[in-house]
């Protein structure tokens, strides 16, 4: 069955609904009459949390949730409402409340996305894969197989997490898309002890696909030696080291940085504002030569991937900083239009109850031509940061602090003692013109990101290279 033809089921065929199609477009015709642009969006999802601790499950829940957003937009200025109620009723008073925003002006209607046959993921829903006793039974498993490899580990943390959402955007022109979004994911973290020292480690992964993804076997063994190991990689870290010295970062998840360090930065609101670090330098040198950063929502099952927007965009591949020069930002409609560019399918929302903004799909920084033995061999002193725990940037100045939750120190090209407590401080715009060198080995992150803007948050991706960064700040707790 078509994404269409299933959403259809879901809005206006389900019972309790008395939401009928044919007026649903009338009524979003007149709201929208006069207007440059908007929608209405409707949404089902089913989403489901299990977490275990000390061998029990802690916590379990489960959660169905619809409605629909519609907005209207002239100018710069948006009308919005939103309901948890389908019903003809509903939206008619959504459609009085978003009319307000034309108050005797009338607008140009922005034209309708191109549409795509493009699918990047599945639309089986997770959730009803198998029983929840089934998913249950595995955490403990987890929790066991943990204990049983080490006898130093005092406590398990695992948790599932899935979600299936369904979504369909219809336009004034009679236009509609729909898609479907499956998204799962596993995270294991593990604590132990030695000598009275106590350490953690994690890992997570996951993805817009189907369970079994990562209730296999492989999978989640993974998981639990990945936590595993970076826990008695912290039980013998040393205080890091603090002050300028040159800092290697590891391939895949450690494009976290370059995210919030830099993509934010490159959203199109910001810079219609002239907020960001980043405003008025297109064609300009931001970055090293060699620097190149794509924002790709196409990636097939990646948890940042899109087959549309939240505004029925096709997701794109958008190229934002080529060889060092910046060539342009990512847009949702709205921006893109008062900007004179095309929108590039990066219209994202956290839910109905949210109105879209430019938000980042998967940020990644494409491969250089030195390996990872190469950048460390060219070290005498500095850091090799290898995962990242949270961090913040100010979009304005650009400035940035990422914590590191496993680091190494790096002397006369070798990397020796792990360290503990190793922040990486910086501006943006200044770090992406210190890279010196960049690696061949790009990777993707394991699939665990979730962004954060405004208050709403949605699921991304990062990636990079192994880098190599001159003249970083380190803050830590060593001499």
């Amino acid at each position: 069955m078509s994404a269409l033809a299933t959403t259809d089921q879901l809005f206006f065929g389900r019972p309790g609904s008395t939401l009928d199609r044919t007026d649903a477009e009338r009524i979003l015709g007149t709201a929208l009459a006069g207007t440059d642009d908007g929608e209405l969006f409707l949404e089902y999802r089913e989403s489901e949390f299990i977490s275990l601790e000390e061998g029990v499950i802690r916590s379990a829940s489960f959660d169905t949730s619809s409605g629909f957003g519609l907005r209207a937009v002239l100018g710069d200025e948006a009308g919005y409402a939103h309901s948890d109620e389908l019903s003809e009723s509903a939206l008619a008073r959504a459609a009085t409340t978003v009319g307000q925003v034309r108050a005797g002006r009338s607008g140009i209607v922005a034209d309708t996305p191109r549409a795509t046959n493009a699918h990047l993921y599945g639309d089986a829903n997770p959730l009803r894969e198998a029983e929840f006793a089934v998913r249950a039974a595995l955490l403990s498993e987890i929790d066991a197989y943990a204990r049983g490899r080490d006898s130093r580990v005092v406590q398990v943390m695992a948790s599932l997490a899935a979600e299936w959402q369904a979504v369909q955007i219809l336009r004034a022109d009679g236009n509609r898309v729909a898609d479907i979004r499956p998204l799962v994911r596993l995270n294991v973290s593990v604590v132990m002890e030695k000598d009275g020292r106590r350490e953690s480690g994690s890992y997570g992964t996951g993805g817009r696909f189907a369970y079994e993804r990562v209730l296999n076997e492989t999978t989640w063994k993974h998981a639990a030696d990945e936590a595993l190991r970076q826990a008695l990689v912290n039980l013998d870290s040393r205080p890091a080291p603090a002050g300028e010295m040159e800092v290697v970062l590891g391939n895949g998840w450690p494009g976290i940085l370059l995210h919030e360090a830099v993509g934010h930065g490159l959203e199109g609101d910001f810079n219609r504002k002239g907020t960001s670090a980043f405003s008025g330098l297109v064609g300009k040198q931001v970055a090293s030569r060699g620097v190149t950063i794509v924002d790709d929502g196409t990636l097939p099952d990646r948890r940042g991937s899109l087959t549309v927007d939240d505004e029925g965009t096709p997701a794109s591949r958008t190229v934002m900083i080529e060889d060092g020069i910046l060539t342009g930002y990512i847009q949702d409609r709205m921006n893109a239009r008062l900007m004179k560019v095309a929108p590039t399918g990066n219209g994202r929302r956290q839910s109905y109850a949210h109105m879209p903004m430019p938000r980042m799909t998967n940020t990644v920084m494409l491969n250089g031509s030195h390996s990872p033995d190469e950048m460390i061999r060219s070290v005498k002193k500095g850091l090799y940061a290898v995962n990242f725990g949270g961090g913040s940037v100010d979009i304005t100045s650009g400035k940035f602090v990422f914590a590191a939750s496993e680091a190494y120190l790096i002397e006369d090209g070798r990397i020796t003692a792990p360290v503990r407590g190793a922040t990486l401080i910086g501006n943006g715009p200044d770090a992406m013109t210190k890279v010196s060198m960049i690696g061949n080995d790009m990777a993707l992150d394991p699939g665990i990101g979730t962004c954060g803007k405004n208050g709403q948050g949605v699921p991304v991706g990062v990636g990079q290279p192994t880098l190599k960064m001159m003249g970083l700040t380190v803050g830590g707790t060593g001499g």
